[in-house]
């Protein structure tokens, strides 16, 4: 990519490429110049530093995450919902590692509330309307879920359930399914 061909959308999204391939945590504006075959001096008129760079990786992937989950889980309730929303995070997560980490990177509070995460919660509690959960149980099963699709694809991504058997996606199937049970035999406070 030639110097007059950057503006901050193109560095952004060569930024999240470049996750991908490297590791999230790896991007840096020096990093990505030498991809793009520019000076770093040049990446500065679109990125403040390498902070403002990973927050913009992190926006991105944000709002990728919520439109393929939005869209998996369109139509659908229950189960079937559940099953839709996790393949959505565990598929993005597969395909793009560095984004996917990139989508946990700690934003601050007003930055956070503009981005795509608040969609997610509210994605997630729209799957969730179908198990008649009320408050503060809700937001436990919200915390739970999150949880579990962070944890089973990192250790995924990681190797971590290569080397047995049942398969990972076996596991993956059966898990959701005992998550449906869960949800929908939520216990009672003790």
């Amino acid at each position: 990519m030639v110097r007059a061909g950057l503006d901050a959308e193109s560095v952004v999204r060569a930024g999240a490429e470049l996750a991908d391939e490297i590791g999230f945590e790896q991007v840096t504006p020096s990093e990505l110049a030498r991809t793009l075959g520019v000076r770093t001096a040049s990446l500065y008129s679109h990125v403040r530093n390498a902070h403002d760079l990973r927050t913009r990786i992190a926006l991105l992937a944000l709002e990728e995450l919520a439109d393929e989950a939005s869209a998996a889980i369109a139509g659908r309730a229950g189960r079937d919902a559940l099953g839709a929303f996790a393949d959505a995070y565990r598929d993005y997560a597969l395909r793009h590692p560095g984004r996917f980490a990139a989508a946990r990177y700690r934003l601050d509070p007003e930055t956070a509330a503009a981005s795509a995460g608040p969609r997610h919660s509210r994605l997630t509690r729209a799957i969730l309307r179908g198990y008649d959960l009320d408050e503060p149980r809700e937001t436990h099963a919200v915390r739970l879920l999150g949880g579990f699709f962070t944890g089973y694809v990192e250790l995924e991504g990681a190797g971590g359930f290569s080397h047995s058997s049942p398969g990972s996606q076996e596991s993956w199937t059966e898990i959701l399914d005992a998550l449906d049970s869960l949800l929908r035999n939520w216990p009672a406070p003790s």
